[in-house]
């Protein structure tokens, strides 16, 4: 259709191209006449050397001048068609059948002095056989330009798309049994190469979490087993050999330390699938002051907790003063004058930005996580430093590798017999305190605190 389009509008301004050339060689040749007859110096035998057809006619309407083989006796005009091209003022058609010209004859009228007329005229075919020819050579030219071009353009977008075609089939062979197939990637620095690696990417992420959703269903099902064979046997002792009150009170607060494993197992594992679920991102955010959440969280553990909060508000010798807390027999956490909180430094309030049940959860995990391996109290500091508010749980137990204290953060992890399963762990605590202090936009690590372990986490103030 656009090129259909096209060569009708080239053939409109072609032909209104050739005719205006006419109408302007007409009308010059029209004013050279005009101009000789007003001088009176008409030649008695006029010439044109481009097949212009001149008649000269005098104020009566007889003509007095022409051109070879133009008629002498009847204008090619009458008097009423020589004043209506004179008023219209510009060239007209003429069928030149009647005067012997078997052509059609383009026309231009112009006045001279003395009531004179000069008529010029000349044959259109010219015209119409340029004009033609074009037809012609675009009736036949266009087609051949339409199958070039398609032929053009289906190889070009077959080039195009073919690494698609690769890519799809690329992706057919990418099954269950064969996830980690990669989709063939074209040399070409192109779109469709950005495809390719943007998808092979997105394959990356989702085997990885493939491999971590297998990997945690495996772990958990494994940690299942144990406590549940557990219970199994010990009821099945219990059934199988019943004895008095005793045994089966043994037997119950057996069961019951198992059912306490399986339910923090259950609600690690539940934490765990709602980050998962999030993506990394948080249920709720909101302002959350850690200088009263961190007391009220490690309130529970009495004196196996000592809290200290760097810059909180007190006098020297009170028990909430600034390294009171500390010393032994000092309380949990400090107690500051009635009427004001604890805060950091300068005494202001140390307020993040998340969710207050997440960070609760972390404090608590990395306590539990220390309480575990400490022999004396372990001491939970919070203070702020920059943009950042910094909690730190340190112990005073045997301590990790440097080499071993990154991989402990991955889920299911233990080291050694230390930090067993029987010490009531299941290798969930910080790896939910890694994904959450990642969704709150913060960062966590372990460092010695010679002697035992520190762990830092560093949250950004709100």
């Amino acid at each position: 259709m656009a090129l259909a389009v096209s060569a009708y509008v080239m053939m409109g301004v072609l032909a209104r191209a050739l005719l205006d050339r006419i109408d302007e060689s007409l009308y010059q040749r029209a004013r050279e006449m005009v101009s000789l007859a007003d001088a009176g110096r008409l030649p008695g035998e006029l010439t044109s050397p481009d097949g212009t057809l001149i008649q000269v006619l005098d104020a009566a309407g007889r003509i007095t001048h022409a051109t070879t083989g133009t008629d002498r006796l009847v204008p090619l005009l009458d008097a009423r068609e020589r004043a209506a091209s004179l008023a219209q003022g510009r060239a007209r058609f003429l069928g030149g059948e009647p005067y012997g010209i078997p052509h059609l004859l383009r026309v231009r009228v112009l006045s001279a002095d003395r009531g004179q007329t000069v008529i010029a005229a000349r044959v259109f075919s010219e015209v119409e056989t340029s004009i033609s020819t074009a037809g012609r050579v675009l009736l036949v030219g266009t087609p051949l330009l339409l199958v070039l071009l398609a032929a053009v353009s289906w190889v070009i977008v077959g080039r195009t798309l073919r690494p698609i075609t690769a890519l799809r089939r690329g992706a057919e062979e990418i099954t269950g049994t064969a996830r980690s197939r990669r989709l063939p990637v074209p040399e070409s620095r192109d779109e469709v190469y950005s495809l390719a690696t943007t998808l092979n990417a997105m394959l990356d992420r989702l085997e990885r979490a493939d491999a971590r959703q297998r990997s945690l269903v495996s772990d958990a099902a494994h940690e299942l087993r144990s406590p549940l064979a557990s219970i199994r046997l010990q009821l099945e002792v219990a059934l199988g050999h019943p004895g008095g009150a005793d045994d089966w009170r043994e037997t119950a607060e057996g069961v019951l330390e198992d059912t306490t494993r399986l339910t923090r197992l259950a609600e690690d594992l539940l934490a765990l699938a709602r980050l998962d679920e999030r993506g990394g991102a948080l249920a709720r955010r909101e302002p959350v002051r850690l200088d009263e959440l961190v007391p009220q969280t490690v309130e529970r553990y009495g004196a196996a907790v000592t809290v200290r909060i760097v810059g909180a508000p007190g006098r020297p010798g009170d028990p909430g003063a600034p390294g009171e807390a500390g010393r032994a027999g000092a309380p949990a956490f400090p107690v500051a004058p009635a009427g004001v909180r604890g805060g950091g430094e300068d005494g202001a309030a140390v307020v993040v930005a998340g969710d207050a049940l997440d960070l609760g959860r972390v404090v608590v995990n990395l306590v539990d996580n220390a309480l575990r391996h400490t022999v004396s109290p372990v001491v939970v500091e919070l203070r702020t430093e920059g943009a950042d508010a910094v909690l730190t749980v340190a112990d005073d137990g045997p301590g990790i590798p440097e080499a071993d204290r990154e991989r402990v953060f991955d889920r299911f992890t233990r080291l050694d017999s230390a930090r067993s399963r029987d010490e009531g762990g299941a290798g969930l605590g910080l790896a939910i305190v890694r994904e959450t202090v990642d969704a709150h936009g913060g960062a966590v690590h372990l460092e010695d605190a010679a002697p035992g372990l520190r762990a830092v986490v560093r949250l950004p103030l709100s």
